[in-house]
This record gives structure tokens, sequence and C-alpha cells, in this order.
């Protein structure tokens, strides 16, 4: 695709999953020439940073409500750094960078250490290689911020609420989805079980689109998987969800093949859990609502003060009847393929602290995606029954 085309393409998504209102995004990426998706008086102070920067895209954009009120609310609460605390934070973004002031040569000197900064006029991301990872950070930021709010909201709920944060709160709450937003039963996919590998491909690209439309991935973090026999199909590491088709991987469970190098980083987890259970069909995704609770705990134990609850937490946690677990992406002691399957046995789902959402079916991935789609709810619900919310 040339550069145009994959600007538009990218300024299409962020309007699409709600995240961006068109009319204030400026994208621009970089050949030959700067290409611009539209033509705006900031274009000049952007060219600077692309100047002074070696990278492939920049994209300025405003972010869509609710993003914009809860970003605006950090960033002038900060003291020119927003710490959240969730998993894609924490491995991808660090931390996230406030310029106050619209200033190209702030700005240049914020984005050589991140990839990002919040500014009075919306959040800037870049890419180094393509326009997707501007994209893609640009998406993290606006799920990191939601997370970072209404975490600290509920932990604030428990006891006298400051002034500020409770206007903020009251002013950001009636911008959320209803949850009336989906139909009470997610529309039908492919039926199984499934026999022949073209219908396995089919029914992981249609899961994965569906959980881009509902909202209950960030950007492109997330997996799907299926079993087959004695093959895992799976996602492979990057891919987009909504974009699947070539970006899954065969993977025979007796490791004959090194086609797992290219899948999904959480290969080993989803390994594991068909090796051990009767579900063949799960998918990982980071709805908000989920992770919010995930991180909700009172204790004031030794690993919360050298904050490595996300990673070795020992508490055996619920959040109604699913399994709430630490652990971190990878195969080490304190790997999610080493925290989940057990837990998963005889469940719906497991939510991993600070993470996201494992949920499994069966037959098909229509279970999968229902369970998905319901324990989001459920801690959406559960979210506003704790901090006494009239306003949902």
């Amino acid at each position: 695709m040339d550069e145009l085309t994959l600007i538009n393409k990218y300024s299409e998504k962020l309007v699409r999953q709600g995240l961006a209102d068109k009319k204030r995004i400026i994208f621009g990426a970089k050949e030959v020439e700067i290409t611009w998706n539209r033509i705006d008086e900031k274009c000049s102070e952007l060219e600077k940073i692309f100047e002074s920067l070696n990278i492939n895209s920049l994209l300025l954009a405003q972010p869509a409500e609710p993003y914009r009120s809860i970003i605006e609310y950090l960033a002038k609460n900060s003291n020119g750094v927003i710490y959240p605390k969730d998993c894609e934070t924490r491995t991808f973004l660090h931390d996230l960078p406030v310029a106050h002031e619209f200033d190209p040569e702030n700005i240049i000197n914020l984005l050589k250490k991140r990839k990002s900064a919040i500014t009075e006029e919306g959040v800037i991301t870049l890419g180094t290689i393509t326009p997707e990872q501007a994209f893609v950070t640009f998406s993290s930021v606006c799920f990191a911020c939601f997370v970072k709010f209404f975490s600290d909201y509920l932990l604030f709920s428990k006891q006298d609420v400051p002034e500020d944060i409770e206007k903020a709160f009251n002013k950001i709450v009636p911008k959320l989805p209803k949850l009336t937003k989906y139909p009470p039963k997610p529309p039908s996919l492919m039926k199984g079980p499934f026999s022949k590998e073209n219908e396995v491909y089919r029914a992981i690209e249609e899961a994965g689109k569906l959980m881009v439309d509902y909202n209950l991935v960030d950007s492109y973090f997330g997996n799907v998987s299926f079993r087959m026999g004695n093959t895992l199909y799976i996602s492979q590491t990057t891919s987009s969800l909504d974009e699947l088709s070539g970006h899954i991987d065969p993977c025979p469970l007796d490791n004959s093949s090194c086609a797992g190098i290219t899948a999904s980083s959480e290969f080993s987890a989803h390994k594991r859990i068909v090796m051990n259970t009767d579900y063949k069909a799960i998918l990982h995704g980071h709805p908000k609502f989920a992770v919010i609770l995930s991180m909700y705990c009172g204790e004031k134990c030794e690993f919360r003060i050298k904050d490595e609850c996300h990673i070795r937490c020992p508490q055996r946690r619920f959040i109604n009847d699913i399994p709430v677990v630490a652990g971190e992406v990878g195969t080490g002691r304190y790997g999610l393929c080493n925290t989940v399957p057990s837990a998963i046995i005889g469940r719906k789902g497991v939510i991993v602290y600070g993470h996201g959402l494992f949920a499994v079916g069966k037959d098909d991935f229509n279970e999968a995606f229902e369970n998905l789609l319901n324990i989001e709810k459920m801690c959406k619900e559960l979210y506003f029954r704790k901090v006494n919310s009239s306003n949902f």
C-alpha cells in the first residue's frame, strides 16, 4: 500500500473503534516526501518533528469521548507524567509524558524517549517503520488512561472522594457506551466441531474480527486459537485481530514444527489449556472493566509495596466465579502458562491481573465469545455497584 492509503486506513480504524473524531485527526507518513491525510496549520509544526526524529509516521489526534475528558483530567493532575499500571503500559509504553504546551522542541525531546506525548492539541504518537505503529500506540494510550482513571476512582470511592475526580467522574460516566449497546446475545458464529483446516482458519478470522467490533481488545492486543486434532491454530504475534487472513499459525502440539516461533506470545498458555482441558476454542482479549477490577485489591502486602502484584500475587482471588491470577507474558517462572491453565479448569474464563481475559469454549467460538462478552458485562455492572454510581 502507498503511504496515503495506509494513513487513511488507520485513520478510519481510529474512527471506527471510537478513539478519535475524523475531523480531529492529522496523520502523516514519510517515504521520500511527507504525505498528510489532510492539510492543517499544525502540519508545519509536525514536520519539525519529522525532521528531528528517525520516524516513518506521525499521528496527532484529539481523542473522542470519553477518552478526551479522561486524558484531559489525568494530564491536568499529572506532574508532567502519567503512570498507568496496566500490563500494556508496563511492557509497551512504560509511562505517558505530558507536554502542557504544544512546543515542537519539547515534544521532540519527549518522543526521543517514549512513543507518545499528551499535548493540549491531543495525543501525538509515532511509527518508526509503519503508520500502524502510531495507530497502535494511540489506541494503547486511550486504553491505559481509561483503565487508570476508573481504577483510581474505585480506590477513592472507598474513602472520601476528592472533589476534582468526583466532578470528572460525573462528567465522564454519561459518555460511556451503555450496557445495552450490544444485543443480549451476540451474533451466531460458525458452528463446530470443525473437520477441515480451512474451516478453522475462517472461524478464527471471524472471531477475531468480532472481538474488535465489540471493543473487547485494545488495538491489536489479544489472540485467538483453536485446536483441531493434534494442531493448535493460533493468531500470529502482533497480528491485527480484524485482519487475521494469512496471519494464523498451525502449531503441532508435539513440537514437530517451529511454526510457534511466529505465533502469539501467549502460545504456551494456549497450548497448556488445550492439552489439559477439553476446551478447543480460546479467546484472549483486553476488555476494560475486567482489567480494572482485576487490579482492585485492598491488601498492603509485600508484593504491593514492591509493585509486583501483577507478577507475583499469591492470593486466590475471584470476581464472582471468575478467577483472577497474576502472571507475565512468556514461559518464565511467573509466566501465564504457569498460572492461567490450572485456574481455567471448569471455568468460563480467567482474568489476568492488569492484563486481560482468557475465555474458552469446547466446539467453536460461540461459547467462548459469549463468555468473553458476559464476563466483561458482569465486571462493568459490578464496578458501578461498587462505586454506588447512580449515573449509569
